[in-house]
Protein backbone atom coordinates (compact mmCIF):
# COMPACT_ATOMS: atom_id res chain seq x y z
CA UNK A 1 0.00 0.00 0.00
CA UNK A 2 1.81 3.44 -1.27
CA UNK A 3 2.10 5.76 1.87
CA UNK A 4 -0.34 8.25 0.45
CA UNK A 5 -2.93 5.41 0.62
CA UNK A 6 -2.09 5.16 4.07
CA UNK A 7 -2.59 8.21 5.17
CA UNK A 8 -6.03 8.56 3.62
CA UNK A 9 -7.20 5.62 5.53
CA UNK A 10 -5.84 7.25 8.80
CA UNK A 11 -7.66 10.44 8.64
CA UNK A 12 -10.41 9.74 6.98
CA UNK A 13 -12.69 9.20 9.71
CA UNK A 14 -12.77 12.60 10.80
CA UNK A 15 -15.68 14.29 8.66
CA UNK A 16 -14.98 17.66 7.58
CA UNK A 17 -15.99 18.82 4.30
CA UNK A 18 -15.01 23.15 4.69
CA UNK A 19 -11.30 22.78 3.24
CA UNK A 20 -12.31 20.92 0.11
CA UNK A 21 -12.28 23.60 -2.34
CA UNK A 22 -9.22 25.01 -0.65
CA UNK A 23 -6.67 22.08 -1.08
CA UNK A 24 -8.55 19.99 -3.62
CA UNK A 25 -6.13 19.00 -6.93
CA UNK A 26 -7.77 19.69 -10.10
CA UNK A 27 -6.24 16.77 -12.73
CA UNK A 28 -8.67 18.45 -15.28
CA UNK A 29 -10.38 21.92 -14.35
CA UNK A 30 -13.63 20.65 -16.84
CA UNK A 31 -13.41 17.09 -16.50
CA UNK A 32 -12.63 15.77 -13.05
CA UNK A 33 -11.22 17.08 -9.55
CA UNK A 34 -8.47 14.57 -7.74
CA UNK A 35 -8.87 14.28 -3.67
CA UNK A 36 -6.33 11.96 -3.55
CA UNK A 37 -8.77 9.24 -2.69
CA UNK A 38 -11.08 9.52 -5.54
CA UNK A 39 -11.73 11.42 -8.69
CA UNK A 40 -14.74 12.62 -9.08
CA UNK A 41 -16.72 12.88 -12.50
CA UNK A 42 -17.96 16.67 -12.02
CA UNK A 43 -18.46 16.61 -16.14
CA UNK A 44 -21.05 13.38 -15.97
CA UNK A 45 -24.16 16.10 -15.33
CA UNK A 46 -23.33 17.67 -18.66
CA UNK A 47 -22.88 14.03 -20.50
CA UNK A 48 -26.17 12.78 -18.72
CA UNK A 49 -27.62 15.05 -16.80
CA UNK A 50 -27.45 13.86 -13.76
CA UNK A 51 -24.42 14.64 -11.45
CA UNK A 52 -21.73 11.24 -10.46
CA UNK A 53 -24.03 9.31 -8.18
CA UNK A 54 -21.59 8.13 -4.50
CA UNK A 55 -22.14 4.47 -3.66
CA UNK A 56 -22.18 4.02 -0.38
CA UNK A 57 -20.23 0.92 1.02
CA UNK A 58 -16.30 1.26 1.36
CA UNK A 59 -16.28 5.00 2.14
CA UNK A 60 -16.13 6.17 4.58
CA UNK A 61 -18.16 9.25 6.50
CA UNK A 62 -15.62 11.81 5.79
CA UNK A 63 -14.59 10.59 2.39
CA UNK A 64 -18.38 10.71 1.54
CA UNK A 65 -18.49 13.75 2.51
CA UNK A 66 -15.54 15.43 0.69
CA UNK A 67 -17.18 13.82 -2.27
CA UNK A 68 -20.49 14.86 -2.14
CA UNK A 69 -18.97 18.69 -0.79
CA UNK A 70 -17.18 18.74 -4.73
CA UNK A 71 -20.51 17.66 -6.52
CA UNK A 72 -23.03 20.09 -4.67
CA UNK A 73 -19.86 22.73 -5.52
CA UNK A 74 -19.42 21.89 -9.30
CA UNK A 75 -22.99 21.12 -10.60
CA UNK A 76 -26.28 21.86 -10.28
CA UNK A 77 -28.32 18.68 -10.29
CA UNK A 78 -29.41 16.55 -7.43
CA UNK A 79 -26.49 14.69 -5.43
CA UNK A 80 -27.17 11.32 -4.20
CA UNK A 81 -25.29 8.42 -2.12
CA UNK A 82 -26.77 4.93 -2.20
CA UNK A 83 -26.59 2.30 -0.02
CA UNK A 84 -25.50 4.68 2.99
CA UNK A 85 -26.10 3.10 6.48
CA UNK A 86 -27.22 5.22 9.14
CA UNK A 87 -23.96 5.12 11.14
CA UNK A 88 -22.56 6.78 8.03
CA UNK A 89 -25.14 8.98 7.12
CA UNK A 90 -25.57 10.89 10.23
CA UNK A 91 -22.00 12.00 10.48
CA UNK A 92 -21.99 12.82 6.91
CA UNK A 93 -25.48 15.12 7.33
CA UNK A 94 -23.31 16.84 10.00
CA UNK A 95 -20.80 17.59 7.97
CA UNK A 96 -22.91 18.95 4.63
CA UNK A 97 -26.06 20.80 5.64
CA UNK A 98 -29.34 20.80 3.71
CA UNK A 99 -29.53 17.04 2.78
CA UNK A 100 -32.06 14.29 3.60
CA UNK A 101 -32.01 10.21 4.63
CA UNK A 102 -34.46 7.67 3.51
CA UNK A 103 -33.51 4.33 6.27
CA UNK A 104 -36.00 2.29 4.42
CA UNK A 105 -33.87 3.31 0.91
CA UNK A 106 -30.57 3.92 2.71
CA UNK A 107 -30.20 6.84 0.40
CA UNK A 108 -28.91 10.23 0.87
CA UNK A 109 -30.09 13.29 -1.43
CA UNK A 110 -29.42 16.83 -1.48
CA UNK A 111 -31.26 18.94 -3.90
CA UNK A 112 -33.88 16.50 -4.97
CA UNK A 113 -35.95 17.45 -8.26
CA UNK A 114 -39.16 18.69 -8.50
CA UNK A 115 -41.99 16.09 -9.23
CA UNK A 116 -42.56 16.10 -13.01
CA UNK A 117 -45.00 14.12 -15.51
CA UNK A 118 -43.12 11.60 -16.38
CA UNK A 119 -45.02 8.55 -13.98
CA UNK A 120 -43.14 5.41 -13.05
CA UNK A 121 -45.13 2.23 -11.06
CA UNK A 122 -43.10 0.77 -9.15
CA UNK A 123 -44.08 -3.32 -8.12
CA UNK A 124 -43.50 -5.74 -6.23
CA UNK A 125 -43.90 -9.45 -6.25
CA UNK A 126 -43.31 -9.71 -2.26
CA UNK A 127 -42.88 -7.86 1.26
CA UNK A 128 -39.64 -9.24 0.98
CA UNK A 129 -38.39 -7.01 -1.86
CA UNK A 130 -39.29 -4.07 -0.01
CA UNK A 131 -36.09 -2.71 0.72
CA UNK A 132 -35.07 -2.67 -3.18
CA UNK A 133 -38.36 -1.39 -4.40
CA UNK A 134 -38.15 1.44 -1.66
CA UNK A 135 -34.28 2.20 -3.17
CA UNK A 136 -36.12 2.44 -6.89
CA UNK A 137 -38.44 4.79 -5.68
CA UNK A 138 -36.70 7.06 -3.65
CA UNK A 139 -33.65 7.49 -6.32
CA UNK A 140 -36.76 7.68 -8.70
CA UNK A 141 -38.07 10.39 -6.79
CA UNK A 142 -35.23 11.90 -6.32
CA UNK A 143 -34.55 12.62 -9.83
CA UNK A 144 -37.78 14.55 -10.26
CA UNK A 145 -40.27 11.44 -11.66
CA UNK A 146 -43.78 10.67 -10.54
CA UNK A 147 -43.97 7.37 -8.49
CA UNK A 148 -46.54 4.78 -7.26
CA UNK A 149 -45.37 2.13 -6.00
CA UNK A 150 -48.05 -1.10 -5.96
CA UNK A 151 -46.93 -3.93 -3.13
CA UNK A 152 -47.22 -7.54 -2.72
CA UNK A 153 -49.08 -8.67 -6.45
CA UNK A 154 -46.79 -11.77 -6.73
CA UNK A 155 -48.08 -14.70 -9.53
CA UNK A 156 -48.95 -16.44 -6.65
CA UNK A 157 -51.92 -14.57 -6.29
CA UNK A 158 -52.38 -13.34 -9.44
CA UNK A 159 -55.80 -11.63 -8.84
CA UNK A 160 -53.52 -9.21 -6.79
CA UNK A 161 -52.15 -8.06 -9.86
CA UNK A 162 -54.88 -7.74 -12.30
CA UNK A 163 -56.74 -6.13 -10.18
CA UNK A 164 -54.22 -3.09 -10.32
CA UNK A 165 -53.99 -2.99 -14.02
CA UNK A 166 -55.26 0.59 -14.26
CA UNK A 167 -52.81 1.68 -12.57
CA UNK A 168 -50.47 -0.31 -14.47
CA UNK A 169 -51.54 0.75 -17.57
CA UNK A 170 -51.34 4.69 -16.09
CA UNK A 171 -47.85 4.76 -16.05
CA UNK A 172 -45.33 5.78 -18.26
CA UNK A 173 -42.33 3.25 -17.34
CA UNK A 174 -42.77 -0.32 -14.71
CA UNK A 175 -40.29 -0.87 -12.58
CA UNK A 176 -40.63 -5.04 -11.06
CA UNK A 177 -38.85 -6.07 -8.48
CA UNK A 178 -39.21 -9.67 -7.87
CA UNK A 179 -37.00 -12.72 -6.60
CA UNK A 180 -37.77 -16.02 -6.16
CA UNK A 181 -38.86 -17.66 -9.61
CA UNK A 182 -39.18 -13.83 -11.07
CA UNK A 183 -42.13 -14.47 -13.13
CA UNK A 184 -43.63 -11.51 -12.58
CA UNK A 185 -41.77 -9.57 -14.98
CA UNK A 186 -43.65 -11.48 -17.60
CA UNK A 187 -46.93 -10.98 -15.72
CA UNK A 188 -46.57 -7.10 -16.03
CA UNK A 189 -44.88 -7.09 -19.55
CA UNK A 190 -47.59 -9.05 -20.79
CA UNK A 191 -50.36 -6.80 -19.21
CA UNK A 192 -48.69 -2.64 -20.55
CA UNK A 193 -47.19 -1.47 -23.69
CA UNK A 194 -45.34 1.08 -21.71
CA UNK A 195 -41.08 0.12 -21.25
CA UNK A 196 -41.10 -2.68 -18.08
CA UNK A 197 -37.71 -2.81 -16.16
CA UNK A 198 -37.09 -6.08 -14.19
CA UNK A 199 -34.83 -6.24 -11.06
CA UNK A 200 -34.48 -9.34 -9.76
CA UNK A 201 -33.99 -10.10 -6.28
CA UNK A 202 -32.12 -12.28 -3.73
CA UNK A 203 -35.17 -13.38 -2.02
CA UNK A 204 -35.92 -16.86 -1.73
CA UNK A 205 -34.74 -20.64 -0.84
CA UNK A 206 -31.53 -22.27 -2.19
CA UNK A 207 -32.72 -22.79 -5.83
CA UNK A 208 -33.21 -19.57 -6.23
CA UNK A 209 -29.56 -19.39 -6.05
CA UNK A 210 -29.41 -15.22 -4.46
CA UNK A 211 -31.23 -13.70 -7.32
CA UNK A 212 -29.62 -15.73 -10.54
CA UNK A 213 -32.66 -17.70 -11.07
CA UNK A 214 -35.17 -14.68 -11.39
CA UNK A 215 -32.11 -13.08 -13.10
CA UNK A 216 -32.29 -15.78 -15.67
CA UNK A 217 -35.88 -15.84 -15.54
CA UNK A 218 -36.39 -12.87 -16.47
CA UNK A 219 -33.43 -12.35 -19.08
CA UNK A 220 -35.65 -15.48 -20.82
CA UNK A 221 -38.69 -13.74 -20.46
CA UNK A 222 -41.54 -14.41 -23.17
CA UNK A 223 -42.76 -10.70 -22.99
CA UNK A 224 -40.92 -9.49 -25.63
CA UNK A 225 -38.59 -6.33 -24.76
CA UNK A 226 -38.12 -5.81 -20.57
CA UNK A 227 -34.80 -4.10 -19.47
CA UNK A 228 -33.20 -6.45 -16.97
CA UNK A 229 -30.52 -4.65 -14.44
CA UNK A 230 -28.36 -6.60 -12.19
CA UNK A 231 -29.75 -8.53 -9.00
CA UNK A 232 -31.42 -6.23 -5.84
CA UNK A 233 -30.27 -3.58 -8.06
CA UNK A 234 -33.25 -0.67 -7.31
CA UNK A 235 -30.90 2.42 -8.23
CA UNK A 236 -29.93 0.27 -11.89
CA UNK A 237 -33.81 0.48 -12.53
CA UNK A 238 -34.30 4.39 -11.32
CA UNK A 239 -31.49 5.11 -13.25
CA UNK A 240 -32.55 3.39 -16.30
CA UNK A 241 -36.25 4.69 -15.99
CA UNK A 242 -34.63 8.48 -15.54
CA UNK A 243 -32.95 7.75 -19.10
CA UNK A 244 -36.54 6.66 -20.20
CA UNK A 245 -37.91 10.05 -18.91
CA UNK A 246 -34.94 12.58 -20.77
CA UNK A 247 -35.41 10.98 -23.90
CA UNK A 248 -39.09 11.70 -23.96
CA UNK A 249 -38.70 15.09 -22.93
CA UNK A 250 -36.21 16.40 -25.24
CA UNK A 251 -38.14 14.75 -27.90
CA UNK A 252 -41.12 16.40 -26.79
CA UNK A 253 -39.51 19.64 -26.41
CA UNK A 254 -38.01 19.37 -29.86
CA UNK A 255 -41.44 18.50 -31.16
CA UNK A 256 -43.30 21.55 -28.85
CA UNK A 257 -40.62 24.04 -30.77
CA UNK A 258 -40.50 22.45 -34.52
CA UNK A 259 -44.77 23.02 -34.06
CA UNK A 260 -44.43 26.31 -32.43
CA UNK A 261 -42.34 27.75 -35.40
CA UNK A 262 -44.22 26.13 -38.00
CA UNK A 263 -47.21 27.71 -36.45
CA UNK A 264 -45.75 31.23 -36.32
CA UNK A 265 -44.44 31.33 -39.92
CA UNK A 266 -48.67 30.44 -40.75
CA UNK A 267 -49.47 32.78 -38.92
CA UNK A 268 -47.13 35.61 -40.59
CA UNK A 269 -48.05 33.84 -44.13
CA UNK A 270 -51.69 33.98 -43.43
CA UNK A 271 -51.64 37.62 -41.71
CA UNK A 272 -49.83 39.64 -43.76
CA UNK A 273 -50.54 42.97 -45.00
CA UNK A 274 -50.60 43.90 -48.81
CA UNK A 275 -47.55 46.06 -48.13
CA UNK A 276 -45.70 43.49 -47.36
CA UNK A 277 -46.07 42.18 -50.32
CA UNK A 278 -43.50 43.83 -53.58
CA UNK A 279 -45.81 46.20 -55.45
CA UNK A 280 -47.40 45.92 -58.65
CA UNK A 281 -45.47 48.42 -61.21
CA UNK A 282 -47.71 49.57 -64.04
CA UNK A 283 -46.32 49.19 -67.42
CA UNK A 284 -44.86 52.41 -68.85
CA UNK A 285 -46.32 54.59 -71.50
CA UNK A 286 -45.24 53.97 -74.66
CA UNK A 287 -43.31 56.62 -76.36
CA UNK A 288 -44.84 58.96 -79.15
CA UNK A 289 -44.45 58.03 -82.40
CA UNK A 290 -41.45 58.58 -84.05
CA UNK A 291 -39.98 59.96 -80.64
CA UNK A 292 -36.25 58.69 -79.89
CA UNK A 293 -34.25 59.02 -77.18
CA UNK A 294 -31.22 61.93 -77.68
CA UNK A 295 -27.76 60.35 -77.93
CA UNK A 296 -25.90 62.09 -74.83
CA UNK A 297 -23.98 64.54 -76.11
CA UNK A 298 -25.03 64.80 -79.68
CA UNK A 299 -28.20 64.96 -82.24
CA UNK A 300 -28.95 62.71 -84.40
Amino acid sequence: MSERATDTTDTADTVDATDTTDTTDTTDAVDAVDLGFVRVDVDREARQGTPEVVYGPGKTAGEIAAIVSVLLARNTGPVLVTRAEEAVAGPVLGAVPDGSYDPAARLLVWRPVAVGAFAVAVVTAGTSDGPVAAEAAAVARALGLDVTVIRDVGVAGIHRLLAETGRLRAADAVIVVAGMEGALASAVGGLVAAPVIAVPTSVGYGAALEGVTALLAMLSSCAAGLTVVNIDSGFGAAMAAHRLARTAAHHAAHHAAHHAAHHAAHHAAHHATPSSFPSATAPSAPSPAGAEAAEPGGGR
